[in-house]
């Protein structure tokens, strides 16, 4: 435990030291809320306002955003040759990689909260209770991790860190082909059923009926399935991946 705790500061102290990259996963969500909200907010129709539509699927880009740091970190350790250095001591292997994960965690949160805190002022209004409140944060933790160990894993793929942004730049456009910032039966066909498959539209539909009361649907049961899947498919692949560098 103390092992992950010291990788767990370290990975924060690194986020921290980099400037650029921390105020790129925590700012640019929120550009691109009030881009979306005020510039092209106005043309789209979602029957209801629109600010109330889109803020869940943007803290949902808060996690894919978040977590690309993670990719890149990782890659950085082990193109530099630290983590060898790391392999000598008497450490839990697994606490270079929890460090990370658990670092990208924490960095999302705080990004979520800075674009919940910006979506009130633009007027987003949410009315669920604390129950439902509760249930948004775990999937919401769910999925950070769940991301956080896949970018994880992108990281010990990619050779360079070059690879591993462009690996996670690649990855960030998933929510664009969701129903994250316009209704999933607006597209054509073949868009439609890109973004009926994939893990981003279950999760943001989900957290939309949670923040505003409404039934909640299947799709929370595909949204935690994607999530759990995601965690065991990182956790483990991470794992492998790590033993074979």
């Amino acid at each position: 435990m103390t092992d992950q705790v010291t990788f767990i500061q370290r990975s924060l102290r690194h986020s921290v030291r980099s400037i650029d990259a921390l105020v790129t996963a925590i700012m640019l969500p929120v550009a691109i809320m009030l881009m979306f909200v005020y510039v092209f907010g106005g043309a789209i129709d979602t029957g209801g306002r629109y600010v109330d539509y889109v803020v869940p699927g943007i803290i949902v880009l808060c996690a894919g955003f978040g977590s690309a740091g993670t990719a890149v970190a990782v890659a950085l350790d082990m193109t530099t040759g630290v983590v060898d250095r790391f392999r000598t001591l008497p450490i839990s292997a697994a606490a270079v990689l929890t460090g990370h994960v658990t670092a990208s965690v924490i960095r999302n949160v705080a990004s979520t909260l800075l674009v919940l805190g910006v979506a009130l002022i633009a007027g987003f209004r949410p009315v669920a209770d604390p129950l439902n409140w509760l249930a948004a944060a775990g999937l919401l933790l769910a999925l950070m991790t769940a991301i956080s160990w896949l970018a994880a894993c992108f990281g010990l793929i990619a050779r360079s860190v070059e690879a591993a942004n462009a690996i996670t730049f690649v990855a960030a456009f998933a929510p664009y082909l969701s129903s994250a910032f316009v209704p999933a039966d607006t597209m054509p066909a073949g868009l439609q059923w890109i973004a009926e498959h994939q893990p981003v539209t279950p999760v943001a539909d989900t957290l939309r009926e949670l923040m505003f009361d409404l039934p909640v649907g299947n799709e929370a049961i595909v949204a935690i399935a994607w999530c759990v899947a995601g965690i065991a498919v990182g956790r483990l692949g991470a794992a492998y991946l790590f033993a074979r560098r």
